[in-house]
């Protein structure tokens, strides 16, 4: 644990929206642990908040962040094209405090976070399965299949087990490379879970 996966992903606009907003999303490779928020705009100062946040949240520690291009992460690419990032990126600077390696895939090759991209498929599925009247209630749906998936979807690539089992069971393992406990969020067991939750698991 502590290798994650961060994407951005573009949100239907909603009725009482002026504008769309984005999904910016982390995945953890070795326990497909995800964090999510959803964000007005893709900046760079919106993504270096993000990354703080999910450094917060993450009950490990993180070591590396694989992220596409996107100027939200890098100043890789300039008026005269690419080059080496310069570290002065706000997203840079964030990781550099916190001792993080920032990889950035190569251009024009989106399978390299084809992790990260699995997920919004999943999200892309819940949102063109399901009728949204509000802002609010695509939030909410989006947060409560985060947490479903999280505490409950077994994983293929974990051995049929959900991101929070792999977690305690990494936790047992490897006890330095946490820096809080693992636990269930409660009531969500005693809540059914929606057909979309059920088809998505692999």
């Amino acid at each position: 644990p502590g290798f994650v996966h961060v994407d951005v992903k573009y949100l239907p606009r909603m009725p009482d929206e002026d504008s769309a907003q984005y999904l910016f999303a982390a995945i953890d490779r070795a326990t497909r642990w995800v964090y999510v928020e959803i964000l007005p705009e893709k900046t760079a100062k919106n993504a270096a908040g993000f990354l703080e946040r999910l450094i917060a949240k993450a009950p490990f520690n993180i070591t590396t962040v694989l992220t596409d291009n996107g100027k939200e992460f890098t100043d890789r690419f300039c008026a005269t094209g690419e080059r080496e990032p310069t570290g002065r990126h706000r997203f840079d600077r964030v990781c550099a405090a916190n001792t993080i390696e920032h990889r950035l895939i190569q251009p024009r090759t989106p399978q390299t976070n084809g992790m990260i991209e699995r997920f919004n498929g999943r999200i892309s599925e819940v949102l063109t399965t399901t009728r949204f009247d509000s802002a609010e209630t695509l939030a909410q749906t989006i947060e409560r299949y985060v947490q479903v998936y999280n505490q409950h979807l077994p994983q293929k690539a974990l051995g049929h087990i959900a991101p929070i089992q792999a977690l305690k069971d990494w936790r047992d393992k490897r006890p330095e490379l946490f820096k809080k406990r693992v636990y269930n969020l409660r009531g969500l067991d005693k809540q059914p879970l929606l057909d979309y939750e059920i088809t998505l698991i692999e």
